[in-house]
This record gives structure tokens, C-alpha cells and sequence, in this order.
């Protein structure tokens, strides 16, 4: 669990239309804001999403470390957010970002190149 409260910081305003798991999280999906590419998913609390907003780089709370991330902040693969877009449930933020080098922890541009899935095609209908 992060260690804000919910809405501390946050404008109560967005705060309250936030849905949040157990832990007080929501995903947030990085997506590339002039080409589309989806980049990455990260987890945010209300304070990961308060800096994102009010600083312009993507924060993030991490789940295993248990701290807040600012993306790029050791490996210099920076995301200037461009946009922040809450979704129509208020459980997930689709933030369109500038990325700057890999989005990925592996070094690749997104962390959704490794691996494609096979298609059964006469089901994909």
C-alpha cells in the first residue's frame, strides 16, 4: 500500500472520481501522445498522479520497492507528459507522454515488443 492518503494533494475534485484497488492504486497506461504506441503500463496513487500533473514527468509507485519512481529518473529514459486522461470507470489514466529513449525496464522502446500472442483466427470474429 503507498504511503499517501487518498486525495492528499490531489485536487478533490479528480480525486473523487478516482476508483482505486485495494491498495489504493489505479494502472496508468504511458502511451506515445504523436504516434499512439503504447509504451508501458505503471501503478499511481493520488500523490503519484498529483506530481505527474503538476510537475510534467511521469511518477509512479512501485509495487516492489514500495516508494514513489519518477520514469527516466535514473536511466534517462524520460516521459514529458503531454496529456492526462482519467477513463469513463475512473479506474485507469491513460497519461500521453514524449518518451525519451526505451519505455521499458529491458531496455526495449515498449514493454509490449517481446512477446506477441498467436491468434486462433477462426475465433478472433
Amino acid at each position: 500500500m503507498s504511503s499517501s492518503t487518498p486525495g492528499a494533494g490531489l485536487d478533490p475534485a479528480i480525486a473523487s472520481r478516482l476508483n482505486r484497488n485495494d491498495q489504493g492504486l489505479f494502472p496508468a497506461v504511458a502511451q506515445q501522445y504523436d504516434t499512439g504506441e503504447v509504451l508501458m503500463l505503471g501503478w499511481m496513487d493520488d500523490e503519484a498522479l498529483h506530481r505527474t500533473l503538476t510537475t510534467g514527468r511521469c511518477t509512479y509507485w512501485s509495487r516492489s520497492r514500495r516508494a514513489y519512481w519518477v520514469k527516466g529518473e535514473t536511466s534517462g529514459h524520460y516521459q514529458w507528459v503531454k496529456s492526462v486522461a482519467l477513463d469513463c470507470d475512473g479506474d485507469t489514466v491513460l497519461v500521453r507522454v514524449d518518451q525519451v529513449g526505451a519505455a521499458c525496464h529491458t531496455g526495449d522502446r515498449t514493454c509490449f515488443d517481446a512477446d506477441t500472442l498467436p491468434l486462433d483466427n477462426a475465433k478472433a470474429h
